[in-house]
């Protein structure tokens, strides 16, 4: 009987956690469309902080970067996130110190599941998988890095390539899935 009555009651307040992701969302919108003046850098980093993201000191966050849920997030000292920058940090991320993140990127540490059969993809979970990304690394306008892949220290990674696999240090890779061009001498 009264597990019954525990479960009406979460029943009746099951419209707080969207309100909450929300309210997140809305803050987070408005904290970063803000120009990347010092000042409000501090504050966007303050703004991740106070939602579990471990930041360093002198990140740069031009207008436009979507980072959600902000748990899961660590970032290095002096990284720079370029315009409409989006990570989605739910299975971890970590960036390294002095990484260039271009214009567009996409870091996702989150993906959904292929239902076995013909079952439904609406609400069938998700898989979620740490994403490394070293120092000295400059990730090119317009990438998508998936879900459990690293890149190395000093690595670079051309403009649209989509990084399915891991990258060793100091390589070039470009193409989707990106392949190694060079190594960095």
């Amino acid at each position: 009987m009264q597990s019954a009555s525990v479960l009406r009651l979460l029943d009746r307040w099951r419209w707080l956690k969207p309100m909450f992701v929300i309210g997140y969302e809305f803050v987070m919108a408005v904290v970063f469309s803000m120009p990347r003046f010092r000042a409000l850098n501090a504050l966007k980093s303050a703004f991740l902080r106070l939602n579990g993201a471990r930041i360093g000191r002198r990140v740069t966050y031009y207008p436009g970067v979507w980072i959600t849920p902000g748990r899961n997030l660590r970032i290095g000292d002096d990284v720079d996130l370029a315009v409409g920058v989006l990570i989605e940090s739910a299975g971890g991320v970590e960036i390294g110190d002095r990484a260039l993140i271009g214009h567009g990127v996409k870091i996702i540490a989150d993906n959904h599941v292929i239902p076995a059969g013909r079952g439904r993809i609406f609400g069938a979970g998700s898989v979620r998988k740490p994403i490394r990304i070293g120092s000295d690394v400059w990730i090119g306008a317009n990438c998508v890095v998936l879900a459990g892949t690293t890149i190395g220290e000093g690595a670079v990674v051309g403009a649209g390539s989509v990084v399915t696999r891991d990258v060793e240090p100091y390589s070039v890779v470009a193409g989707s899935p990106a392949r190694v061009l060079r190594v960095r001498d």
